[in-house]
């Protein structure tokens, strides 16, 4: 028996992909979401809300700080005084031993801070991180609901 003589080169190795069933799955997933979008309802989103007090306090210091940083410290019937970061926090102590003194509860007295729209944030924070280092119980926010 004579051998078998092989002509040609035999199998030659493919470098390629066959994209077709690849691209069919593509075509038919995005057709099952284009006809389901349409069908989702989107959910309700429940964002953060400030909470609100039932009732304000009686007397309350308010600190107004401006967009360039300035402060002015309040207390309710008085007027205004300009006041640094570091005075801010000694008249809050001085103020809340004064209303402990008078035998007020952490409930009839609170300090506000009053940002202006444009204040920065961190002007604002270092006002609430100065009240918490002189020990004040009670801050608040005072917002605009224009």
């Amino acid at each position: 028996m004579a051998g078998i003589a092989r002509r040609g080169r035999g199998r030659r190795t493919v470098n390629e992909i066959n994209m077709v069933p690849f691209i069919d799955v593509m075509l038919v997933l995005l057709i099952i979401f284009m006809v389901t979008a349409p069908m989702v309802t989107p959910g309700v989103i429940n964002a953060p809300t400030v909470g609100k007090a039932d009732q304000t306090p009686p007397e309350t210091a308010r600190v107004y700080v401006d967009p360039t940083g300035k402060m002015e410290w309040e207390i309710t019937g008085q007027g205004k005084q300009t006041a640094t970061l570091e005075q801010v926090k000694e008249l809050a102590r001085e103020w809340q031993a004064k209303q402990l003194e008078q035998g007020k509860t952490q409930e009839q007295f609170a300090i506000v801070i009053v940002g202006d729209k444009q204040a920065s944030y961190e002007y604002v924070m270092n006002t609430m991180t100065a009240l918490q280092e002189a020990q004040i119980k009670r801050v608040a926010f005072l917002l605009n609901q224009k």
